[in-house]
C-alpha cells in the first residue's frame, strides 16, 4: 500500500466541555498521544515514531500523521476497519483498542476514530464490541512463581512486583500482614512466591494476582539428598541386568 496519512480522533466531554486543540486536560492529551504512538509503532520497529511528523488538527481532538508506508500497520488498520475481532492484531495495538473500548463504555463515554484514504472509518464507541476470542479464557489458579522481587510495600495498595526469568513483571497484591510476618529481606533477591490469580490459557498472562506467601526453596545442591536418591535408585534397579536393554524392551525397540 502506498504511503498514506492516518487521522486519529478523540471525542470527550467528561471535564464539562468538549476537548479540542484549543482546550484539553493535560492528562487526556498525554494519554491519547501515547496511545496513538503505540498504535503506530506496535510491537516492532516498522514505524520510527521519533522521526514521524504529526499535526494537531480540528476534530474534537485529532492527531494526523505524515504519509506512512508500513505493511504491518496497514494490515492491522484494515482488520480494524472490517471486523471488531482483535485476534491476530499486533499485541501493542490490540492493547490500545481494548483500552479504548473500555473507556468508551466507562462514565467518560469517549469516542475514538481512525481514518485514512481508502480505509473504512474505524470508530470505537459505547455501541461497539472490539474484543479477542481469547479475552474470556481465564481460569483461577494457585501457583508457585520464582523470580526476583523488585518492589514491595505501598501506602494505599500493598503489593509486590515479581520479575520472572523471561523478564515478565507480575504485580501481586497482598495483605500487610504477609509482609509484616515475613522475617526475610527478599527485595532484589530471587524468591519463591505462592500466588492465586486468573490465568489466560491462550495468552499465558496472569491478572488480579494475589500473594499468599513466600516459600523457602533450596537453590544449592543438597549433597546428602542426592546421595540418598542415588542409593534408592541403585536398590530399585539392582535386579535388572541391563537397564538400557530393559527400557528398550518396554519401548518396543528392536534389539
Amino acid at each position: 500500500m502506498d504511503a498514506q496519512p492516518l487521522l486519529f480522533t478523540l471525542e470527550e466531554d467528561s471535564s464539562g466541555y468538549e476537548v479540542s486543540p484549543q482546550r484539553v486536560p493535560m492528562a487526556v492529551l498525554r494519554a491519547f498521544a501515547k496511545d496513538v504512538e503505540d498504535l503506530l509503532r506496535g510491537d516492532g520497529t516498522e514505524v520510527d515514531v521519533s522521526a514521524l511528523e504529526v499535526s494537531i488538527v480540528t476534530g474534537s481532538l485529532a492527531i494526523q500523521t505524515a504519509p506512512i508506508a508500513a505493511p504491518g500497520l496497514w494490515r492491522d488498520m484494515r482488520q480494524l476497519a472490517s471486523s471488531e475481532r482483535l485476534d491476530g492484531l499486533d499485541k501493542k495495538r490490540r492493547e490500545v483498542i481494548e483500552r479504548w473500548q473500555k473507556l468508551a463504555r466507562s462514565a467518560r463515554r469517549c469516542v475514538f476514530g481512525i481514518t485514512a484514504p481508502g480505509l473504512a472509518q474505524v470508530r470505537v464507541t459505547v455501541a461497539t464490541d472490539f474484543h479477542a476470542d481469547d479475552a474470556d479464557q481465564w481460569v483461577l489458579v494457585e501457583r508457585y512463581l520464582q523470580g526476583e522481587i523488585v518492589e514491595m510495600g505501598g501506602l494505599k495498595k500493598v503489593n509486590a512486583h515479581i520479575r520472572l526469568q523471561d523478564g515478565t513483571l507480575i504485580p501481586v497484591e497482598s495483605e500487610r500482614e504477609v509482609f509484616r510476618a515475613d522475617k526475610v529481606n527478599r527485595l532484589y533477591k530471587i524468591a519463591m512466591a505462592r500466588i492465586r490469580a486468573e490465568y489466560n490459557v491462550v495468552t499465558r498472562k496472569y491478572r488480579n494476582a494475589r500473594l499468599l506467601g513466600f516459600e523457602e526453596h533450596q537453590q544449592t545442591l543438597d549433597e546428602a539428598q542426592l546421595a540418598r536418591l542415588t542409593e534408592r535408585g541403585a536398590k530399585a534397579w539392582r535386579d535388572v541386568p541391563g537397564a538400557s536393554a530393559w527400557v528398550d524392551a518396554l519401548r518396543g525397540s528392536a534389539t
